[in-house]
């Protein structure tokens, strides 16, 4: 069971990630923490390989680390087991991809309603809310390649937010999108996270994500670190 104390809502302690039998060869993370508080709004910037979406995998129990230790809600992700971290995803966690990562062979509605029902909880009234709630009424029974790009990834935000998680994790959601489309895709997943008090953290080169955000996070060699500027570095 997940319940919400004074602990943050994430909190990483220590942790390291080699790719590998064993500890050779330059790791992608390094001993780095992070204290995470419940309804926060979080950019994380960083070089391509300094290791932003290796900490979002470990973060959503995808992959183990190779020491530390991840708490989510006061649970150690370790100690659930590949079947209790699967639960958390599929209950507590909401991921938004850059490629949206939606099924083509099912519409807008039962990408959205899929997630309900690995949640256990399907609910098709929902899955049409949610729909509604990202400006997608009436398009429920298009399939991903009769939606725009700015379209599909409204329905990933959907699909997120519908099992109403306690984290978001987006890696890139604006990656794969002109900049006008973009702007409106953070305006509606930071409004959307705001108004349910979701704790939001997004992984981007985009300098405009830092605008969105309560926190500034920059990672650099496998290490997280605060950063109180506005300013997204180079690829």
């Amino acid at each position: 069971m997940f319940f919400l104390g004074m602990q943050p809502v994430i909190r990483v302690t220590d942790l390291w990630k080699y790719y590998g039998d064993d500890e050779q060869g330059e790791p992608a993370l390094r001993g780095t923490s992070l204290e995470v508080s419940a309804g926060d709004i979080v950019a994380l910037f960083g070089k391509s390989g300094s290791g932003k979406t290796t900490l979002l995998n470990l973060l959503a129990g995808l992959d183990r680390p190779t020491r530390g230790r991840i708490e989510i809600e006061g649970q150690d992700l370790e100690a659930l087991g590949e079947r209790g971290r699967t639960e958390f995803r599929r209950s507590r966690l909401g991921f938004v991809f850059q490629f949206f990562n939606l099924l083509p062979t099912l519409t807008a509605f039962e990408n959205v309603f899929l997630s309900l029902e690995l949640a256990g909880r399907p609910d098709p009234a929902a899955a049409r809310a949610a729909l509604a709630s990202v400006g997608l009424a009436g398009k429920e029974n298009r399939y991903p390649h009769e939606l725009s790009g700015g379209e599909q990834q409204r329905v990933a935000i959907a699909r997120a937010l519908v099992k109403k998680p306690s984290i978001i994790l987006a890696d890139e959601p604006t990656g794969n999108l002109d900049t006008h489309t973009g702007t409106h895709i953070l305006d509606l997943l930071v409004d959307q996270c705001r108004q349910t008090q979701t704790t939001l953290i997004m992984v981007s080169h985009a300098m405009i994500t830092c605008q969105y955000a309560r926190r500034i996070l920059q990672m650099e060699d496998g290490v997280v670190m605060e950063d109180r500027s506005c300013e997204a570095p180079g690829p």
